[in-house]
């Protein structure tokens, strides 16, 4: 634990370091990028350790609070979700020194590196924490520096707007996590981990839903998603890949960490996480077929993520209540696996979405075009990380969403419920890689292909070279996961026995280990086949001088570059398909009189959940403040009066 201490130390020190060298850009940067990249190297040290050789560290150290203590606990479970924190810390941190330059003499940009050092160190508190009060200070103190690092441009009112709505969703979940904690607690004079047991009868249930809530609106499960959208396109772009990449899974994280503490389960309760699977991986994905913004269409990939990893979650625990431990183990695998591959290739499209907006200064799709003439670097990195998210081989999205439709197949002769889950699982499995096959075609041709639509890419130029280190290290990641797959049986297992059983860790050996290997010798040899391609053209072009020209396309030559097809044209009849859900509202000037000099026609694809959800319950809520706004009058005496009440109240409940 001494290494994962010094991390966590050398993040808030170099955060304190950060605000203290605000007034120099350079010393910020380099104080603030240094600390995290030592500060996530040196925390590798224990966590590559423990997943080699299983163990379990714990530290303890002294509390004078009436409950709980400062507990922390390093295990295979905790060390797999610490691998994504501390990669993407430290190339999102090598990626914001190149980014960052374009805010230097506009803004400080001290409280920005602090704040992402803090999130960082919140985040490793928050998973090795074994007891809850230190993860509910790491959690808050995770919701705090994300919140100040979204608002980060918060003189634009779409910014403020994104940060209010964080903010809240953040409170309401931290209110639901308490309550949860409160029924774990039942019984118990402590808050550590290791003392709480399963609550009596339907309080288990009440905990579970607890758990639902309160880390569902932190990962973002539908309809519980809707500050994602907003925040993530918000804030600076290395900071984005850090949110989506990993903050979110804390969802994830304490969610299982909660189920581990509710065995045994009830089926019911596997349902529920399938149907959110199901719900959120196809909406996601389908709001994201919609979006006209990079870093938005991004943001709405991160909830179809999400959904994937919890239909995992979901047929693992109908796995074991059904006692079918292949189909829990595989699910459980696909489910971790998914959090770390998530994390690779999500951070690196959320930073090849920050060069290309640094570059030109925008990131709507139909003013796009064309930049990997000016950006070949960005387009092949956002092409890894494209096909990577659409789960195509030999790619590490394909290894973890294969688990889960393997594990899927393995209940096709159970009994005929959980065959239907097995089968709605696969079915859900396949269109969800079907639309973000076609998403992502959408998102990469219309910012890398064609011509250039507006004059905004005149100027484009070349990620930084950190900002293309910081890519490269995580598309090479992906490729590697892609083609080494065997090389995580054990740390899957692991990982799997430590929060799930030791059973389903060896169910987990003996079901993976003989098809990773025909994955894996399957990539090896389409990069053969492809290096022979490849030698082979070089070769008949031996001696030759290749010509430029268009692309052929039927004989007709298109005499504007805004007569291509535009993100939008190109998946029109998806949307138009799923229009009952996407409400799309399409606004058209129109031409008008003799000699029109131009029209418009744009869609735009609203947050259906906030219209309609959402904002008529904050009216509501507003209204109801206001009719009682007259307990708020400025009298000090009165206020002081409230609070005698309420101590008097809670005494008498006491007794």
């Amino acid at each position: 634990m001494l290494f994962s201490v010094v991390s966590v130390v050398v993040l808030l020190f170099s955060a304190l370091l950060a605000l203290i060298f605000n007034r120099s850009a350079l010393k910020t940067s380099a104080v603030g990028a240094s600390g995290a990249v030592i500060a996530s190297l040196t925390g590798l040290i224990p966590v590559v350790k423990t997943l080699i050789v299983p163990a379990r560290e714990t530290l303890s150290l002294p509390c004078s609070l009436p409950v709980g203590s400062f507990s922390f606990v390093l295990d295979p479970l905790a060390a797999f979700f610490l691998v994504p924190v501390f990669i993407l810390t430290a190339a999102a941190a090598l990626y914001g020194v190149d980014y960052l330059k374009q805010f230097d003499g506009k803004k400080p940009l001290g409280l920005a590196w602090a704040m992402f050092n803090v999130l960082s160190a919140s985040m490793v508190v928050v998973i090795l924490s074994a007891d809850a009060v230190p993860f509910l200070i790491g959690w808050e103190a995770m919701a705090a520096a994300s919140f100040a690092l979204v608002i980060f441009e918060h003189e634009k009112s779409q910014v403020r707007k994104a940060g209010i709505i964080y903010l809240v969703a953040g409170g309401a979940g931290a209110l639901f996590l308490l309550a949860m904690f409160a029924l774990f607690g039942i019984g118990s004079d402590s808050l550590a981990f290791s003392s709480f047991t399963r609550p009596a009868g339907g309080l288990a249930s009440v905990a579970f839903l607890c758990a639902i809530m309160g880390f569902g609106l932190k990962a973002g499960f539908v309809p519980l998603h809707i500050w994602l959208p907003e925040a993530h396109p918000a804030a600076p772009s290395h900071v984005s890949a850090v949110m989506s990449g990993v903050m979110i899974k804390m969802g994830i994280y304490g969610l299982m960490r909660a189920l581990h503490f509710l065995t045994p389960w009830q089926p019911w309760w596997g349902w529920l996480l399938i149907t959110i699977g199901v719900v959120s991986g196809l909406l996601g994905v389908i709001f994201a077929l919609a979006q006209h913004d990079l870093k938005r269409l991004l943001a709405y990939s991160s909830i179809e993520n999400i959904g994937i990893i919890t239909l995992g979650l979901g047929i693992g625990v109908l796995g074991v209540v059904k006692a079918i431990y292949p189909l829990a183990a595989l699910g459980f695998a696909g489910a971790l696996l998914h959090v770390v591959n998530h994390a690779l290739f999500k951070g690196l499209l959320f930073m090849g979405a920050g060069a290309v907006l640094h570059a030109a200064g925008t990131a709507e799709l139909e003013a796009l075009g064309g930049l990997s003439k000016k950006m070949p670097r960005t387009a092949v990195y956002f092409l890894v990380g494209a096909a990577a998210i659409a789960g195509l081989p030999p790619l590490n999205g394909f290894v973890s969403e294969f688990f889960i439709c393997f594990g899927a197949f393995t209940a096709l002769r159970a009994p005929i419920q959980t065959a239907t889950g097995a089968v709605l699982t696969i079915a859900v499995m396949a269109a969800i890689g079907t639309l973000a096959s076609a998403c992502f075609a959408k998102a990469f041709g219309a910012v890398f292909l064609g011509k250039s639509r507006s004059l905004k890419c005149a100027a484009v130029h070349e990620a930084g070279p950190w900002m293309g280190f910081a890519m490269g290290v995580l598309a090479a990641a992906c490729v590697f996961i892609g083609f080494a797959s065997p090389l995580l049986v054990a740390p899957l297992s692991a990982a799997i026995a430590c929060g799930f059983g030791p059973r389903l860790g060896l169910e987990f050996s003996a079901a993976a280990g003989i098809p990773l290997l025909y994955i894996s010798a399957g990539a090896l040899t389409l990069a053969a086949v492809l290096a022979l391609i490849t030698v082979f053209r070089k070769f008949l072009l031996r001696g030759r001088k290749p010509a430029a020209g268009p692309t052929w396309d039927c004989g007709y030559a298109a005499p504007s570059a805004r007569m291509q097809y535009g993100a939008s044209s190109f998946v029109q009849p998806l949307t138009d398909f799923f229009q009952p859900m996407l409400r799309t509202q399409r606004h058209y000037s129109g031409l008008k009189g003799f000699f029109p000099a131009g029209a418009d026609f744009h869609t735009e694809a609203n947050s259906v959940f906030y219209n309609h959800l959402y904002a008529p319950a904050a009216n509501l809520i507003k209204r109801l403040a206001f009719r009682y706004s007259w307990l708020q009058h400025g009298r000090l005496q009165l206020y002081i009066l409230y609070i005698v009440v309420a101590l008097i109240a809670l005494l008498v409940c006491k007794l």
